[in-house]
């Protein structure tokens, strides 16, 4: 295994949500987590201390962060201040949605 180039077998595999795959891996500091959420797919409100940011890689999906809620698609960006309650929805679409989050500091439920 490379610390630097780790293949999709060498890195976390977890189900969130109970139906939710994500594919994790993190060096010193930073975490990535690669999230595929099936059509109508929902990550319920939940909160964490870490700062989440990310990109929708495919598809679409509603974000509500706070008060605040928007639609967003492919290629646009996130961002989620620690222990700010959010919650993620699938848009039914032609592409699944999958998202690239990274988080500030590790999560070690994910490691």
């Amino acid at each position: 295994m490379s610390r630097f180039f780790p293949s999709p077998e060498e890195c976390g595999h977890h189900i969130i949500f109970g139906n939710i795959p994500i594919r994790t891996y993190a060096g010193d500091h930073l975490q990535m987590s690669l999230v595929e959420v099936p059509e109508e797919g929902v990550v319920d409100w939940h909160q964490h201390p870490q700062e989440q940011m990310g990109m929708v890689v495919s598809g679409r999906a509603i974000f509500y962060v706070g008060e605040e809620s928007k639609e967003l698609a492919k290629g646009d960006m996130y961002f989620i201040p620690g222990s700010v309650r959010h919650r993620v929805v699938a848009v039914p679409c032609a592409e699944k949605f999958v998202a690239l989050d990274i988080f500030y500091p590790i999560r070690p439920e994910y490691c």
